[in-house]
């Protein structure tokens, strides 16, 4: 009996340091620890305390292996076929954003219907650590904010810093606070090597150098540098324009910030800025004018927008279940691109009228899904910048083109290496081909059937595989679901409340 046991534990352990594209022996650096002990715990020869299971837990970034951290994997019984009616919950990307982007403000920032995900839990944390004050007002989400006099950067927790990109967003508020500070390295979605570069061009201006050394930011501030000119971005990327907004904000001058991202989540903080009596012009657009101001002391109310992703990622679900659902509050001028080409696939629907959202600007529609018989496009299917189809968007049409007569082509150029994880699909009755680290084929109708699978390392095909599951035949199990986590809330006890039938378990 007590090696059965132990033989589970190592498995589990073995199967997210994989998972996490470690070997032994980095696992045992990171445990201080030697290799041959770690072989003997994936073996299932060796006795594990408590504390050593949480610490295992810890350097895997896994709640896999994380004692008390609730369920893990899902089980999933399929075939699924879905009804009633879902509203799509706030940005996870705007609520991480307007999170950052608080600590400009001296003074109380209240974010209203917060996504309660555990991306968002982690910059929670940071924040937290460095004498932020954080309190959930009610069961809506409602997140008070009160930054302190001074930040105390070094008691930053690295521990949270590190399981989220995010914390490199921290630079364009900071470098006005700090002549000298450090983060903790940036970690999140395994998609390749993501270069820190254009953060850094972006910021130049405002006087920021940063040396990356021994895991850690190394930032300092040239006070007699400021913008002179228009800023180019070289890279049209979200968090780095949200990085050079936030840096103009307390700049006092005007910032003309080109090639600028105006996706969803750029706007929402366009919007918060507003709020707290920035001047920002040309929301929306690839040119931002930013007039900051020197101090900022303001109480603020503010209420990031629906998720466009999450929105997707539903459309998704009804989709290849072939369901007819209501799918409510969708944002839709970050959807436009998406339906155009599900239209030309053959999808149909019916939307209703226009309505605001809570932050008085960005327009929602309710999405009604019907009965489709779906077709290969003629082209491929690629992102591109807003208004573009959307960059995290992609993922979810490879589950769509395996249920759609012939042969589609998606072309996801911006991960390095993302679209390799969508041949996961394959293990449920896929056919898809990768071309190369950017490209796959897929060739439907699939007839899904059910296995066990470990849950991809990037968020959007993890959870394209989920809803591939609910349209398998039979039963299939998604492993180690942290990442899912990251960036949705109750997804699926969500789906569970369309009809699908999906339970959370853990094996220890």
């Amino acid at each position: 009996m007590t090696d059965g046991y132990k033989g589970r534990i190592g498995n589990l352990i073995r199967d997210a340091r994989k998972h996490k594209g470690l070997t032994q022996a980095q696992l045992a650096d990171l445990l201080n620890t030697s290799q041959s002990a770690i072989n003997r715990i994936e073996q299932g020869q060796q006795n594990l305390s408590l504390e050593m299971i949480a610490r295992v837990g810890a350097a895997l970034d896994s709640s896999l292996v994380d004692i008390g951290a609730g369920p893990t994997h899902l089980r999933v019984t399929g075939p699924t076929t879905l009804s009633g009616e879902i509203t799509v919950k706030t940005s996870k990307n705007a609520g991480v954003a307007l999170l950052v982007g608080s600590l400009l403000n001296r003074g109380r920032t209240t974010l209203r219907k917060v996504a309660r995900i555990e991306e968002v839990n982690r910059i929670i944390e940071v924040l937290n650590s460095i004498g932020v004050q954080t309190r959930w007002l009610n069961e809506d989400n409602d997140l008070e904010i009160v930054p302190p006099k001074e930040l105390r950067l070094d008691a930053v927790d690295e521990a949270a810093a590190r399981r989220t990109r995010s914390v490199i967003m921290f630079l364009g508020p900071l470098l006005h606070r700090l002549d000298t500070f450090e983060l903790p390295y940036a970690g999140g979605c395994n998609l390749g090597t993501r270069t820190v570069e254009p953060h850094m061009s972006a910021l130049r201006p405002f006087g920021l150098e940063v040396k990356a050394t021994d895991g850690a930011y190394h930032a300092s501030v040239n006070r007699d540098i400021q913008p002179g000119r228009p800023i180019v971005l070289t890279e049209r990327g979200d968090t780095v324009t949200e990085n050079a907004l936030m840096a103009a904000a307390l700049h006092p001058g005007t910032t003309v910030i080109r090639n600028a991202s105006s996706n969803y989540m750029v706007q929402d903080l366009c919007f918060y800025l507003q709020k707290l009596g920035v001047e920002v012009e040309g929301v929306g657009t690839t040119t931002l004018r930013v007039t900051g101001r020197e101090v900022i002391d303001v109480d603020v109310d503010y209420a990031p927008s629906e998720d466009p992703i999450e929105a997707m990622s539903l459309l998704t679900a009804a989709i290849v279940t072939d369901s007819e659902i209501t799918i409510k509050r969708v944002p839709i001028e970050f959807m436009e691109i998406e339906l155009a080409t599900l239209e030309e696939m053959g999808f149909n629907y019916t939307l209703s009228e226009e309505y605001l959202a809570l932050n008085g600007k960005t327009r929602l529609v309710d999405i009604n899904t019907l009965h489709s018989i779906l077709h290969a496009p003629l082209d491929k299917i690629h992102p591109l910048p807003f208004p573009g189809l959307n960059i995290d968007n992609l993922p979810f049409f490879a589950a769509i083109a395996a249920v759609a007569q012939g042969q589609t082509l998606l072309h996801d150029w911006v991960y390095e290496n993302r679209a390799i994880y969508l041949t996961e699909l394959n293990k449920l009755g896929g056919n898809v081909t990768l071309m190369d680290p950017h490209r796959v084929m897929i060739e439907g109708p699939t007839h899904f059937s059910g296995t066990e699978i470990v849950c991809p390392p990037a968020l959007r095909p993890a959870v394209v595989v989920l809803l591939a599951m609910l349209a398998s035949k039979g039963t299939s199990v998604l492993r180690s679901t942290y990442v899912i986590a990251r960036g949705y809330e109750d997804l699926a006890e969500r789906l569970n409340q369309l009809g699908a039938n999906i339970t959370a378990f853990r094996d220890i």
